[in-house]
């Protein structure tokens, strides 16, 4: 039976601070509470860069402009920090990342691979963006992928449902918090 990681990524304050969806953090926390009470690893996935960005390079038009403002996702400030609402319990581990997939920069790869885990839940900010950009990494590493679409959060409500509906579904099972906890 393949074993399952939930992975939570990109839920920081910044990000959040960004979305005015108040039911978000309450269904992203009943998945978390589903995986935990299941044995099911929670792995939290947070974007983060050295002070000074020497990871960012100049022509990289996402995180470049990150780069050039002051604040921004550098060292350990609370908005390199997962939400509070739904922050890692002791133990969890956080993986930090340098680009949008979340295996880009990070040891994501070894921290699963470690745990012998093959199949990934996928949740979080923003769908058209490192869930998009995760699940599309992770198919290719042969992982077995479920989205939990009502946990992930995107700005433009019609990219959301597109890929949910559409895309996704071409790699991914689609589900939503609720029918994938009564699967546990």
């Amino acid at each position: 039976m393949p074993q399952q990681a939930l992975l939570v990524m990109d839920v920081q304050q910044v990000v959040i601070d960004r979305f005015a969806d108040d039911d978000y953090l309450p269904r992203l926390g009943k998945a978390i509470d589903a995986a935990r009470a299941s044995g099911v690893p929670v792995i939290y996935v947070v974007v983060g860069f050295r002070p000074g960005y020497p990871e960012i390079s100049p022509r990289n038009k996402l995180f470049g402009a990150l780069a050039s403002r002051a604040g921004g996702l550098a060292g350990a400030d609370r908005t390199t920090q997962v939400h509070p609402d739904v922050a890692p319990a002791p133990g969890e581990t956080v993986v930090t990342k340098r680009r949008v997939s979340a295996f880009a920069g990070s040891d994501l790869d070894l921290v699963l691979r470690a745990g012998e885990i093959d199949h990934l839940v996928l949740t979080g900010i923003a769908t058209s963006g490192v869930v998009l950009s995760t699940l599309r990494q992770a198919a290719d590493l042969d992982f077995e992928l479920t989205v939990l679409s009502d946990a992930c959060l995107d700005s433009d409500p019609e990219v959301h449902r597109v890929l949910t509906e559409k895309v996704f579904p071409n790699q991914a099972e689609v589900t939503t918090v609720d029918t994938w906890a009564a699967t546990l």
